[in-house]
């Protein structure tokens, strides 16, 4: 009997924390807002101060929201704030009753002197909107989570997305005056003056690449695109030995294709020299264990943080980045690859759409963590299709129409838009073309084409690529020579140039002309 008391007390304590949870009050700032709507009404000036702050929905009270959104068109056509011409236009919208008439708003401009701390009763209110906003998104989470029918994985997605878009749409930066961004850029030109490399970003480790991009720059986004088995992922992991392994700068990599291990077996055919058959069935012979053993030491402790989380969102991908930036110093963010990602569980009416949505907000990280982020994207299927359409003969020397372009990039118009570099991956010797435009032979050749580069020249860069490491080097280095080239020299007739510019291209454009090339 007293158990049974004691559990009867104990639900009722329960009844009542629930209904005084639903009986609270939301976060408001009513006060605020009569302050800030009186002000606006008193002062032209006034609205200026808070319109990046807030919108009609940030305030709580249906009147004061009605009157802002008056004032807001008002300011939108140039005319003139003050009581007078606020209830004409609230007339004109029929809703001054719902505004508390035209008493009540002059009654509003009588009790604010003055706007003098318009901005910051702004922030208030902005924060008290912001915290119901929070808390409506958070009632529905649970709604769904109390649902039995509901999918948690697909409810998960929603709360991403939720959250991701309030996090951007109150996200302010104030403008910046130009004397301390002047003092940063000359800071950044003394270092790079000082810098033996004469780069001013990071080294991908391909020394003709890099005098083209002249390092791979803070805050852009440049996407590395190829068709399937050109090598997209053996050439990111040959930049990531260079970069993190070689010259120890911190590197993040998210594989959301490979898991980790798959991702590290492929890094240590690249470093140890060993074939990728051999290190997935172990069969090594006794000198291959010792070149194993010898080489993988070089991998150890080196800065590389990889991430395989398979269909990443891109607000689980601003969260792990920001950690990486923070916590480790992480200076290149590589993305493996960008058509496997989802913009955090929001609807759109087709997969442009969120790709346009995911590159953009790639970009944006990019600017934010002030870091590179490379991200990796699959090509469409124009290049085979222009192939089909060729007319070449046989006996002929195949024409390399497989050469991609701009237009075959997925999805390409909000990626060209948004990247700031792009770069295609063409090896004409997987399409049987044995000699490029310049008669130089493509054997073990791969050519970096920069079709887009915001602030800089386009044009091509050849590579070498020894595919039973997968891995992709500078073109004189002859430290594993390629069939025919057992001497270790690479012979000259071969080569006509490792660079081509396309100057006229560059030269028509301004320096932060957003054209793609």
């Amino acid at each position: 009997m007293a158990e049974a008391k004691r559990s009867t007390k104990k639900k009722q304590k329960e009844e009542i924390i629930v209904v005084a949870d639903l009986g609270r009050q939301q976060p408001q700032a009513t006060d605020f807002e009569k302050a800030v709507v009186g002000a606006c009404l008193i002062e032209q000036d006034a609205f200026g101060q808070v319109a990046d702050i807030l919108k009609p929905k940030s305030f709580y009270d249906n009147k004061h929201k009605v009157i802002f959104d008056a004032i807001q068109t008002l300011y939108a056509e140039n005319q003139p704030i003050d009581v007078l011409t606020v209830v004409e236009q609230l007339r004109k919208n029929k809703n001054l009753e719902d505004a508390g008439g035209a008493f009540y708003i002059a009654e509003l401009s009588q009790k604010v002197l003055s706007s003098a701390h318009i901005e910051y009763h702004a922030k208030v209110i902005a924060q008290k909107a912001l915290a119901r906003e929070l808390i409506t998104y958070s009632s529905k989470i649970q709604t769904g989570a109390f649902d039995e029918g509901q999918d948690i994985s697909e409810l998960m997605q929603q709360a991403e997305g939720q959250l991701f878009e309030l996090s951007k749409t109150n996200i302010k930066k104030d403008f910046t005056q130009i004397n301390p961004v002047i003092k940063e850029a000359m800071e950044l030109l003394s270092k790079a003056s000082a810098n033996t490399t004469g780069l001013s970003g990071i080294s991908s480790g391909f020394e003709d690449l890099d005098k083209m991009t002249n390092g791979w720059q803070k805050s852009d986004l440049i996407i590395i695109a190829a068709r399937p088995a050109m090598g997209k992922t053996a050439f990111v992991l040959s930049m990531a030995r260079n970069i993190a392994i070689t010259n120890k700068i911190p590197v993040a990599m998210f594989s959301l294709e490979m898991s980790n291990v798959q991702l590290v077996n492929r890094l240590i055919v690249n470093v140890c020299n060993i074939t990728g058959d051999k290190i997935r069935s172990g069969q090594l012979a006794p000198y291959e264990w010792e070149q194993l053993h010898s080489k993988i030491s070089e991998m150890y402790d080196s800065p590389l943080y990889i991430d395989d989380t398979p269909s990443l969102s891109v607000f689980e991908l601003r969260t792990k980045a920001r950690r990486l930036v923070r916590e480790h110093g992480v200076q290149l963010i590589i993305i493996d690859y960008l058509q496997l990602m989802n913009a955090s569980g929001m609807s759109y009416g087709s997969r442009q759409e969120e790709v346009s949505t995911i590159s953009r907000n790639l970009k944006g990280l990019a600017k934010e963590l002030n870091v590179p982020i490379i991200a990796l994207s699959q090509l469409n299927r124009g290049i085979e299709t222009r192939i089909a359409n060729s007319n070449n003969n046989a006996g002929e020397e195949m024409k390399d129409t497989h050469r991609p372009q701009l237009a075959d990039l997925r999805e390409s118009g909000a990626i060209e838009q948004d990247a700031d570099m792009v770069c295609m991956i063409h090896r004409p010797e997987y399409y049987k073309i044995h000699k490029d435009s310049f008669g130089n032979d493509t054997k073990g050749i791969a050519e970096i084409i920069i079709a887009k580069h915001r602030n800089g020249q386009v044009g091509d860069v050849r590579l070498r690529f020894v595919s039973d490491y997968a891995r992709f080097m500078n073109l004189r280095d002859n430290s594993i020579p390629l069939p025919g080239e057992e001497d270790g020299t690479i012979k000259s007739s071969k080569i006509n140039t490792s660079v081509t510019y396309d100057n006229e291209a560059f030269n028509s454009l301004s320096i932060d002309d957003d054209r793609p090339f």
